[in-house]
């Protein structure tokens, strides 16, 4: 008889893992600073007066505060810092008025959740906002807090009042440099995405362009949106931001070029990296461009166009010598978006769907204190806040990292709450933990929740005094907040677990046909091709990060994601095939026939449709004729490359 086979070594999926591996983020100083001094001066402060529990409340308001504070520029950190807390305060509020009140507590809490769900979809204040508002409202219905009610609420906003004042002590100093150095940040990487051209690592300096991109702008035009005529050094900043652009559109025609006659010279990206200091200094000077190689090709000449253009844009003196306005637009006045928003929550069936979600896992988690005597067992919903968070990533994974990062962060509580003394040891060792959450924080999800585990457990003790015995209720608490979130909130809604993830690539695909269609239109609208084009860029990137998402959810979602990632990828490719193209074309090639581009974006529409009809890809071998030595060739092989990607094996 043979030998039997070796048992093959059983291993977790990746789809389970994933969330497990710390980010190879650096550790934000700056943060980690603040958050100790924010969260232990006030414990040091309430035992100095002999009310440690109204330090450890103005110490959990700090926390929101630490959590919220996530913005760069420092405009949009007083937002995302100040609003959050008037919803905090109203949150705690409603729970302290329905403590103890059974069936009344259960249905308040519900009704806010479904409230913080529906608010939550407006953006990235708004999220904050509504995490805040039922958080502390759980908070509030299952810790007993001081007498009167008005003193929890402002208690908590003076903790988070602390943290903004922290954030903001440099402000004076460095009012535009967040702005600079985003900027100055996307330089560098437009100079790392020439250096790759014509390898493999081009697809990812790509997407970190794109990435830079969109943050850059999102800094500048959110304080545009108030300044703009009237502050010099943002119009500056504005103008130096649009001049990447034609960098970025040249970077793949430049690739296109050295996939057949070889690298660039390095002379191109240390000009864009010199440009970045120059940005980063608020230097002025005359642009030393000697250096750079003679262009021929038109991939060169639309290089050297660019790089020459934005010398002389970010080294001039004069805020805006061309007059360049941004090529996206100026955000809407605020009682528009108001508006907007306002109508999109309303609306939207999807804000619907995910308040009714919330509040289902809420009201449930709430019920069950209610009818089993589980003592300050406000763990459970808050458990269920967290990981139903829809914008912080999938329902599932985050139940798995909740439970992982509440089990790691619940061995060191231990070690704080049976090890060392209350009273004054408090403020050292708040001072340590404190520091973790944001060095944390950067690591990922579960490591997040591990480092403020103990934090909340710490405060929580200065205020009902259960010391150790707090661990092991708080480890089944959050287990049954995971089962809550996975049954409530995730496997009774089938579009959780069957998601049609392309829907969102299917009109993706439909805007790139048109965006074809308009890069050689005979309109001769640059501004319009320049917004499409950074429009397109930013959708795929939404896409790319639901396709990232979808990949951490179970099968079959995940595995379909799998499948289905080469042809995002491949999306990507001909978006950027087209660019290079038309900056071919501007720079002395010639221009396609008509019926050609007509030809491609009637294939992509057509691949657009059948995204949106089936859940399998089906290949399609797409016959695509034209002048195979026109600028269109690569176009039409990247178009064929994605029609023929075959149809997903979920074996």
């Amino acid at each position: 008889m043979s030998r039997p086979a070796r048992t093959a070594r059983v291993t977790p999926p990746a789809w389970l893992t994933a969330g497990l591996k710390p980010a190879p983020a650096p550790i934000p100083w700056a943060a980690v600073l603040r958050a100790s001094v924010a969260m232990s001066v006030p414990v040091a402060v309430g035992m100095a007066v002999g009310q440690p529990a109204y330090g450890a409340l103005v110490s959990m308001g700090a926390l929101s505060g630490v959590i919220g504070d996530t913005a760069d520029a420092y405009r949009m950190r007083v937002y995302n810092i100040a609003v959050p807390q008037l919803f905090g305060a109203l949150g705690v509020t409603l729970g302290t008025l329905v403590f103890g009140q059974g069936w009344l507590a259960v249905a308040v809490l519900t009704l806010v959740a479904m409230v913080s769900g529906m608010i939550s979809s407006i953006g990235a204040v708004a999220s904050v906002s509504g995490l805040l508002l039922l958080l502390n409202a759980v908070v509030g219905a299952g810790l007993p807090m001081p007498d009167p009610w008005w003193k929890a609420p402002v208690l908590l906003t003076l903790g988070g009042l602390f943290v903004l004042v922290l954030t903001l002590l440099g402000w004076p100093m460095r009012r535009a440099a967040p702005e600079r150095e985003a900027v100055a940040a996307t330089y560098r990487t437009v100079a790392e995405l020439y250096e790759a051209t014509g390898t493999d690592a081009y697809d990812e300096k790509r997407q970190a362009v794109t990435a830079s991109l969109n943050q850059s702008y999102d800094l500048v035009l959110a304080r545009r949106a108030r300044q703009h005529g009237r502050a010099s050094s943002l119009v500056r900043i504005l103008a130096q931001l649009n001049v990447v652009i034609p960098l970025v559109e040249a970077a793949p025609a430049a690739q296109l070029r050295a996939r057949l006659v070889g690298p660039l010279s390095p002379a191109i990206p240390a000009a864009v990296r010199e440009l970045a200091d120059a940005v980063e200094e608020g230097r002025t000077g005359t642009p030393a461009l000697d250096d750079l190689p003679t262009p021929e090709r038109p991939a060169e000449k639309a290089v050297d166009h660019a790089l020459r253009h934005a010398a002389a844009v970010v080294l001039k003196a004069d805020p805006d010598p061309y007059n360049v306005d941004d090529r996206l637009g100026r955000p809407a006045a605020l009682r528009v978006r108001a508006r907007r928003a306002a109508r999109a929550v309303l609306l939207s069936e999807a804000s619907w769907r995910y308040g009714l979600r919330l509040a289902l896992c809420i009201g449930l988690a709430q019920a069950l204190v209610s009818l089993i005597a589980v003592p300050r067992s406000y763990w459970v919903a808050l458990t269920v806040t967290f990981v139903m968070k829809p914008d912080f990533g999938s329902v599932f994974s985050r139940a798995v990292l909740r439970a992982a990062g509440t089990a790691a962060g619940l061995v060191l509580a231990a070690l704080v709450l049976s090890e060392v003394p209350r009273g004054w040891w408090d403020v050292p060792v708040m001072v340590v933990l404190a520091a973790l959450i944001p060095a944390f924080s950067a690591k990922g999800y579960a490591f997040q929740t591990a480092a403020i585990t103990p934090v909340i457990l710490l405060l929580s003790d200065m205020l009902n005094h259960q010391g150790f015995d707090l661990v092991l209720p708080r480890l089944y608490d959050s287990l049954i907040g995971c089962g809550i979130a996975l049954i409530a909130g995730y496997l009774l809604w089938p579009e959780s677990w069957h998601a049609r993830i392309g829907d969102r690539l299917a009109d993706a695909v439909a805007d790139t046909a048109a965006y074809v269609g308009r890069a050689f239109g005979g309109d001769g609208d640059h501004g319009g091709r320049l917004r499409a084009r950074r429009k397109l860029y930013r959708d795929l990137s939404t896409v790319r990060s639901e396709f990232q998402r979808a990949l951490t959810e179970p099968p079959p979602t995940g595995a379909r994601a799998a499948a289905w990632w080469p042809l995002v990828v491949a999306v990507e490719r001909i978006v950027d095939a087209t660019t290079a193209a038309r900056i071919r074309v501007n720079h002395g090639a010639a221009a396609p026939d008509p019926a050609e581009v007509a030809a491609v974006e009637r294939e992509l529409r057509d691949l657009a449709d059948g995204l949106r009809g089936t859940d399998t890809l089906v290949e399609v071998r797409a016959e695509l004729p034209g002048d195979e030595n026109g600028v269109l060739a690569p176009l039409r092989q990247e178009v064929s490359a994605a029609r023929a990607i075959a149809g997903p094996d979920l074996r």
